[in-house]
């Protein structure tokens, strides 16, 4: 496993690479520009403006521009933020735990509402939990996120004055209080992704479960008169969450960006509200920065995939 590991984390460099190419292209060919209000502010010089332009390169070819970015990157410097006047890198370190807490435990949540729910309704096809299921799973999966975001705002924070809707830093107090209040105001946008995740995943856990269960293999298993118990969690359930593993990999671009809106409407500190805040200053640096990010994070969650298809079906051999 662990030449497989090195050479797909080699296969990566090419994909993270051509990434970061479009990005680059795509951000300096847009319209706009980051120095465009020293232009109009009649307090500062034009040399001051010039000098400007001329330290960040901001009149150099695109191509020179993404070759002294990729240096800087390899060295360690993100650039630095017009808009904040600080390095990119410490704005990015100081929102990205929170981001990654708050997907981290609406993947937890989704995953514990989808594969228990989603196996009973495949195991149990056409009964009333099923269509039960399966209709609150199409709801949840229609319904966008800064929908529901506002109907749980409206319910359990403006109607019941059970949790707070705005995401803040600034707590006081220590011990138990300090973390059940930073519990409280992520409960909301914990639950908003986890739904909405957990009602699509639900409903192909079930597709899969249902698949799987016309085997042949499944029908041996209960030839045999094994426990309908080991039946599920040892025939059916493992082979059926493969394809589950590629669903979750594939919807993690889906996911960051359902985390950007969440974010926005929540208030929560994290690199989603970074970006739009970046994309309102028109702050390239931190722009290019965090999509690269969010790009480096599904390569990196395909790759936990690609690893989890050994675990789950041990025909798949890492040569």
């Amino acid at each position: 496993m662990l030449h497989y590991l090195v050479r797909r984390l080699l296969l990566a460099v090419p994909s993270i690479l051509g990434i970061s190419i479009v990005l680059f292209t795509v951000l300096a060919l847009a319209p706009g520009d980051p120095f465009s209000d020293l232009a109009s502010d009649p307090s500062i010089p034009p040399s001051v403006a010039a000098g400007l332009r001329a330290k960040f390169g901001i009149d150099d070819p695109v191509f020179l521009r993404y070759f002294h970015w990729l240096l800087a990157m390899l060295h360690g410097d993100w650039g630095f933020s017009f808009a904040s006047r600080i390095n990119v890198s410490t704005l990015i370190l100081q929102r990205l735990p929170t981001t990654l807490a708050v997907i981290g435990a609406s993947q937890i949540l989704a995953l514990a509402i989808a594969i228990p729910v989603g196996v009973y309704a495949g195991v149990r096809p056409y009964s009333v939990f099923d269509q039960i299921a399966s209709s609150l799973a199409l709801v949840g999966f229609s319904l966008p996120t800064f929908f529901t975001g506002l109907v749980f705002i409206l319910l359990f924070s403006v109607t019941l004055h059970w949790l707070p809707f705005v995401y803040r830093t600034d707590i006081g107090g220590s011990g138990p209080s300090l973390y059940w209040a930073y519990v409280r105001q992520a409960i909301m946008p914990i639950a908003v992704l986890g739904l909405f995740q957990g009602a699509a995943w639900t409903r192909f856990v079930r597709a899969s479960v249902l698949d799987v269960a016309r085997l042949d293999y499944v029908t041996t298993a209960r030839a045999k008169g094994l426990a309908e118990r080991v039946v599920i969690t040892k025939h059916i359930v493992r082979n059926a969450l493969i394809p589950v593993v590629t669903l979750v990999a594939l919807s993690m671009p889906i996911v960051f960006g359902g985390a950007i809106i969440t974010e926005q409407i929540f208030r929560v500190p994290g690199i989603g509200s970074l970006l739009i805040s970046a994309i309102l200053a028109n702050d390239t640096p931190v722009i290019m920065a965090v999509t690269f990010v969010f790009a480096c994070l599904v390569i990196l969650f395909n790759l936990i995939a690609d690893l989890l298809y050994g675990w789950l079906d041990p025909r798949i051999s890492y040569r």
